[in-house]
């Protein structure tokens, strides 16, 4: 009955997974366009890069180079400019001025150029020609060792693609993809390293979701280290806190997921082990948090909007905001659900609450011997009270959200300026 079972399960999921592909791939006029659209900037980007006498070359990355892109509304299309005997801090400017003045500058650890064109984005950055992984000077000065690595992999074995392609949705349809610090999930190339250890999407799963808690998966594809202990020793601390450790094939002192979230994690294996246990095509369809809160009643939501860059700059302030507040949201409730949403469209990030009343409780202060804190402790809590060498206060937690909502405004309007909040209601 066992064996009956598992077939079924296994037939159900290969027949979800062939029908994602069929859903989640461009259609091959797109993809002509794509490539049309590409292979045209690339020849334009290479003829303006001669004829100013720039030492550059020019090279595709991202999923297009990789034959791994998903359906969706906006494609993007990464175009590379290696420049060779430039500094680190002068080759956004460069490339600035032979761009057309359509693109827009977009800040970040290295400033990089946009322009969309009907419904493609092209993304231009400048990037340092190296001859070796350790000597960037960014992490983007990495991307033509990891297209290079990535395509070679493919090239071994071409089933990979389709593997990565489903992965991709998949992590996009859990909210979990997405190297940002407001997302703090699984990269592209963290997705692409993974399904080339695994070789398929549906081993990965398998994996993630038998490992018990607070254990830590390691993997070192280009056994650069000897052992697990080797690696952990050389590693340095922030890149080894991760659930899981990906070692960059290409560079052995990169964790290629250093960035993913204990939290986020737990979502990605939450959602193997459900559809491990139950394949359905809804795990392919991105979930949507307002929807999954309004089946609660009383649910809370707070929009807020900064003055920071669209994207993930701005993405990542509203996601310190949102901590903070919650933060203080539970000294006074009991939070039972919550969640984040950041919207780059609207530049705007949405807190979902779902709260009930924290019990009353007593506080401990400070002990009686120190006479100038325990003062300050009567000013705060007018009903404190003596019980053997300590002071100590009765909490009540019966104030309303919506009166809470308003004295946290004012409480806290010097540090909510300061976070460069401009914008916080309540839906």
């Amino acid at each position: 009955m066992f064996l009956i079972l598992y077939y079924m399960k296994s037939k159900k999921t290969e027949k979800i997974f062939n029908e994602q592909l069929q859903l989640i791939k461009p259609s091959e006029e797109m993809l002509r366009k794509i490539n049309k659209t590409s292979d045209e900037f690339c020849r334009k980007i290479n003829d303006n890069l001669i004829k100013n006498e720039i030492k550059a070359d020019v090279f595709l990355g991202g999923s297009v180079a990789k034959g791994t892109l998903v359906h969706k509304n906006i494609y993007d299309i990464d175009v590379f400019v290696r420049f060779q005997g430039n500094k680190d801090e002068e080759i956004s400017d460069i490339l600035g001025k032979i761009l057309d003045k359509k693109f827009k500058k977009v800040h970040g650890s290295r400033d990089y150029f946009q322009n969309e064109i009907e419904n493609i984005l092209i993304e231009v950055i400048p990037v340092l020609k190296i001859e070796k992984p350790g000597e960037a000077e960014n992490v983007t000065d990495l991307s033509y060792f990891h297209v290079k690595y990535v395509l070679e992999k493919i090239k071994n074995d071409e089933k990979l693609k389709n593997e990565i392609i489903l992965a991709k949705n998949f992590c996009y349809a859990q909210n979990v993809y997405g190297a940002e610090s407001y997302i703090k999930g699984f990269s592209g190339y963290a997705l692409e390293l993974l399904i080339c250890h695994y070789k398929t999407l549906l081993n990965l799963m398998q994996e993630i979701s038998q490992l018990k808690d607070n254990e830590k998966l390691i993997i070192d594809d280009a056994h650069f280290y000897s052992s697990k202990e080797e690696l952990l020793k050389n590693l340095n601390f922030a890149k080894r806190q991760s659930p899981i450790i990906l070692i960059d094939p290409t560079f052995k002192e990169r964790n290629a997921l250093s960035s993913l979230s204990k939290e986020t994690f737990l979502r990605f294996k939450k959602a193997c082990k459900d559809f491990l246990n139950k394949p359905s095509r809804s795990f392919f369809v991105q979930k949507n948090i307002s929807d999954e809160f309004k089946k609660f009643k009383q649910v809370k939501i707070i929009s807020v909007k900064t003055n920071k860059q669209v994207g993930d700059i701005a993405g990542t302030k509203s996601k310190k905001f949102y901590e903070f507040f919650l933060r203080q949201l539970k000294k006074e409730f009991r939070v039972k659900k919550n969640d984040f949403e950041y919207n780059e469209e609207s530049n705007k990030a949405n807190f979902y609450f779902l709260l009930d009343k924290r019990n009353d409780e007593i506080v401990k202060g400070p002990a009686l011997e120190n006479k100038m804190n325990v003062e300050k402790f009567k000013k705060v809590h007018s009903n404190a009270f003596i019980k053997g060498d300590f002071v100590y206060a009765a909490i009540k937690h019966n104030v309303k959200f919506d009166e809470w909502f308003s004295n946290f405004k004012k409480k806290y309007k010097k540090i909510i300026k300061e976070m460069g909040i401009t914008y916080l209601r309540k839906k």
